[in-house]
């Protein structure tokens, strides 16, 4: 009785669920396998507008012109694929035409170049690529590496809820410009630091820095990688590696400069505590041209960075007699007092500083003989404050002054 129902049950099967085919019923006729390689000649067209070239640089496009080439020469494949030849890349020929490929292709062949020897497969070994020899799944272009790493590694970020008012503060610093986008540089990643990548702000909040020794053909080097963990304006967090996150930010990124007010301090706070005691040391001061020269006229953002000990507008009366000043008055910009220091000092660690900013400019006095002044300084004047309170809280070191960017980086 069991025999029986199973026997209905395994017999009644109109949509053959349970019939078995053979191992190799899935295979691709040889057919089958022409027109899909062909297929992928037509999207390299579809994609790029043209024809694939023979470029040493791009083994795929390589591959696929190859197989174009060979193609156009091979009759019966001509008369297979005409269906499929849908931007007319392969030649209409008729019977005639026919018969003097095929004897022109069964001629022969003299190889003189690797782009013979690629393409010469008179006898399809080849031609059924089961295996897959030529699908380049787990070799991606550089590019496509990198890019992969950086978008697929992503995940929601579980706490964005801590990150989202600081990402806010970012963007309302960055529309006052109390922060600047500028080019992001080899070397510029660092923990705490902020970057923008295909529009999309992002922070660096850790680096786990391994070492690793690494042989080449010239000797050994010392290779620095290590896990990252970003987190991203749109909720998301990535943990890829410290060197593709800067090869992907140097093609496409930029790098987002400190505030401007919170490097500052507070001025009540720099002079809350001067008394009676503390010794006055001099002057520095920023200073303006007046002058009427086209040419010192024409340069935006310069300034004098200059030290005095005694009051500035004492110091600057006879500007216009004086090669320093250019020959010319000048205004003040900006004047700090400074106590128990060597103002000399700090003048010179300003000037060098913003030494790659240094004007280039000869300037002739009244008796005609030339001096070059080297106290004048391209840099925007809040950029100019900004080193100066560096300086006196001691972080300088950590930064340096981006001439091409006008503004202050953290030092690579």
């Amino acid at each position: 009785m069991k025999e029986k129902i199973l026997d209905e049950i395994f017999g009644n099967d109109p949509s053959g669920l349970l019939t078995i085919k053979p191992e190799n019923a899935s295979a691709r006729t040889s057919d089958e396998r022409l027109r899909a390689s062909f297929l992928e000649i037509n999207a390299f067209f579809e994609k790029h507008d043209r024809e694939p070239q023979p470029n040493p640089g791009d083994i795929s496009e390589f591959q696929l012109y190859s197989r174009l080439k060979y193609l156009r020469e091979d009759a019966e494949k001509i008369k297979i694929l005409k269906s499929s030849d849908r931007h007319h890349l392969l030649p209409v020929i008729g019977t005639d035409r026919v018969d003097e490929i095929r004897a022109t292709y069964e001629k022969p062949k003299e190889i003189s170049s690797v782009d013979d020897i690629l393409g010469d497969d008179s006898f399809n070994l080849l031609e059924d690529d089961s295996l897959g020899l030529f699908d380049f799944k787990h070799t991606p272009k550089d590019n496509e590496r990198a890019d992969a790493d950086f978008i697929a590694r992503r995940k929601p970020c579980r706490d964005f809820d801590q990150y989202e008012a600081v990402f806010k503060e970012i963007q309302q610093d960055l529309a006052e410009g109390k922060r600047k986008l500028i080019e992001f540089k080899e070397g510029a990643l660092r923990e705490g630091a902020f970057y923008v990548h295909n529009g999309v702000l992002m922070l660096l909040e850790k680096v786990n820095i391994s070492q690793q020794e690494q042989s080449f053909s010239n000797g050994k080097r010392v290779r620095k990688d290590g896990r990252t963990k970003c987190v991203f304006e749109n909720g998301t967090e990535s943990g890829m590696l410290f060197r593709s996150l800067a090869k992907i930010l140097h093609i496409n990124g930029r790098a987002v400069t400190q505030n401007i007010d919170k490097i500052k301090p507070d001025p009540i706070d720099i002079f809350r505590h001067i008394t009676d005691e503390d010794k006055e040391a001099g002057y520095i001061y920023v200073l303006k041209s007046k002058s009427t020269d086209m040419q010192i006229r024409s340069i935006p953002n310069l300034f004098k960075i200059g030290y005095s000990k005694t009051d500035v507008q004492e110091r600057i009366k006879n500007a216009a007699k004086e090669p320093t000043y250019l020959m010319a008055p000048v205004r003040i910009q900006r004047a700090w007092k400074c106590y128990n220091m060597n103002p000399q000092k700090l003048e010179l660690l300003l000037h060098n500083f913003f030494g790659d900013s240094c004007l280039e400019l000869d300037v002739f006095d009244e008796k005609g003989k030339r001096h070059t002044p080297r106290e004048w300084f391209i840099a925007p004047l809040e950029v100019i404050e900004q080193a100066v309170e560096l300086i006196i809280n001691g972080e300088i070191v950590n930064y340096q002054f981006d001439a091409g960017n006008m503004a202050i980086v953290f030092r690579s």
